[in-house]
């Protein structure tokens, strides 16, 4: 029975070696490639892969967030094999929990027994998800890797923590970020993909250009026919308009 496979890792040189490997094991189809986790969750709907290699490490959703967006929406979840540089904190909970984790550079006969262990749990008929939401759980009591952002400002490219950013705006199809320290545009193409790799208890869309992390909120500025205004805890004190549609989330967040 062949075996439906994507890689989603955000290098692209890894893409390739993984992707070059992988002709030698003919049972193996990969039906696509994916460079975040957003691009992860669209291509795990298109294709609905039996297995998944998938890295750990990405700017934006990583690997373990891709898996608890998975969860939040109820999804089928595929074999995972989780590709990581890093031998360090979660390789125990990889071993016990996902079907195999790979460390980069990639070995072709430890991919040999990864795509083994994927076999015999699809012949199996066995379901990942609980041993995935183990995993989530083990890893920081239930906290994905924090979430970084790629931030370019001045020819230079920044990873910003999500929770220093303090509010992102779309302005003619560039997404501009204004971090604590770093202000600059995202590589993302648009409001909903960076939301979508966001936390959404965090990150509220107060307005269709405006995307504000509540715990940034510095000020709720009331203006006129009962709409309002958000002032941020960015350096300038910028100033962002809620839409009326979103007036009734804001009552909720703040208790007006």
């Amino acid at each position: 029975m062949p075996i439906n496979a994507l890689i989603v890792d955000d290098e692209k040189p890894a893409r390739d070696e993984l992707a070059y490997l992988l002709k030698s094991f003919p049972d193996v189809h990969l039906v696509g490639q994916g460079k975040n986790g957003v691009e992860a969750l669209a291509l795990i709907k298109e294709h609905a892969p039996d297995l998944v290699f998938l890295d750990v490490q990405m700017p934006g959703l990583n690997g373990i967030g891709v898996i608890k967006k998975l969860m939040d929406r109820k999804a089928k979840l595929p074999q995972i094999v989780f590709a990581t540089a890093f031998d360090n904190y979660a390789v125990q909970a990889f071993e016990v929990n996902a079907i195999d984790y790979l460390l980069k550079p990639f070995d072709k006969s430890r991919l040999a027994r990864a795509i083994q262990r994927a076999k015999k749990a699809l012949e199996a008929g066995a379901s990942s998800t609980e041993r995935l939401e183990t995993l989530v759980n083990q890893i920081g009591a239930g906290k994905a890797p924090p979430v970084k952002l790629l931030v370019k400002t001045q020819q230079r490219l920044f990873l910003v923590d999500a929770d220093d950013v303090i509010f992102a705006s779309i302005e003619d199809g560039t997404i501009t970020v204004v971090a604590r320290e770093v202000e600059g545009t995202s590589n993302y193409r648009t409001i909903e993909e960076l939301q979508a790799s966001l936390e959404t208890e965090t990150f509220w869309r107060a307005h269709r250009s405006y995307l504000v992390n509540i715990n940034h909120i510095k000020e709720v500025v009331p203006w006129f026919k009962s709409s309002y205004m958000l002032k941020m805890a960015d350096k300038r004190g910028s100033e962002i308009p809620v839409s009326r549609a979103q007036t009734k989330r804001l009552r909720e967040l703040v208790k007006i």
